[in-house]
């Protein structure tokens, strides 16, 4: 194992703890106290994940993870002692990818951790693709066969998600959860909208119908 995971935490005696668990666990280790430090050895580094405390000196920790996010894709897991749930939202629409509140068990913590690095490595995937549908994550170029389909963001991240899960029906509080990441309240239509778009586009020269609706549920990427 040679994922290295960055520890940002003022606490010197967590950090210490965090340190021996996550090196004795397998993983390359670094520590650093402020959070404007972590995020140049973030940038310059790419460790394979941050783990971070909310409260720290100078920049607090949300800070920290909004700035991480707005330059970094690794995923962040947030330490606090904060545990009321506008705590946790606060901090994932921030950017985090998880939250655990202390006290904590460092098995679970060891736990999350692996779980955050496989999913990670799974969406390492460059490229993707379904019937004559690809998609290139790295250079985000997508085709239907050999036609280039120029996408809009959240139609790429939308058809990316698709393409992640094909033949599995996606309800639309997952799509919105994992494209849109907030909630719409149920009624809003932009999903449809954005399938429309989609279909649009990918059946620009009369190719079949990929994306199948699942009436009263959501979504299907499978052929008709």
């Amino acid at each position: 194992m040679d994922e290295k995971i960055l520890v940002i935490e003022d606490d010197k005696t967590l950090s210490r703890i965090l340190e021996k668990a996550l090196s004795q666990a397998g993983y390359q280790v670094e520590t650093v106290q402020e959070g404007e430090t972590g995020i140049i050895i973030a940038e310059n580094h790419d460790p394979a994940l941050v783990m971070l405390d909310w409260r720290l000196p100078g920049m607090s920790g949300l800070e920290v993870v909004q700035q991480l996010r707005a330059r970094c894709t690794m995923p962040i897991l947030m330490l606090t002692a904060n545990d009321a749930l506008d705590d946790r939202v606060q901090g994932l629409d921030a950017g985090a990818d998880d939250y655990m509140t202390k006290p904590f068990e460092l098995d679970e913590l060891l736990a999350r951790v692996r779980a955050l690095l496989r999913r990670t490595q799974a969406e390492r995937t460059p490229l993707l693709s379904f019937a004559d549908l690809s998609m290139d994550l790295q250079t985000r170029e997508v085709h239907r066969t050999d036609r280039l389909i120029s996408l809009t963001a959240k139609e790429f991240d939308l058809l990316e998600l698709f393409l992640r899960h094909p033949r599995q029906v996606l309800t639309r509080d997952v799509i919105f959860d994992r494209v849109w990441r907030y909630d719409f309240g149920g009624t809003s239509n932009v999903l449809d909208v954005y399938v429309r778009y989609l279909r649009q586009k990918l059946e620009e020269q009369g190719e079949p119908r990929l994306i199948q609706t699942v009436r009263g549920v959501g979504y299907i990427l499978k052929e008709d």
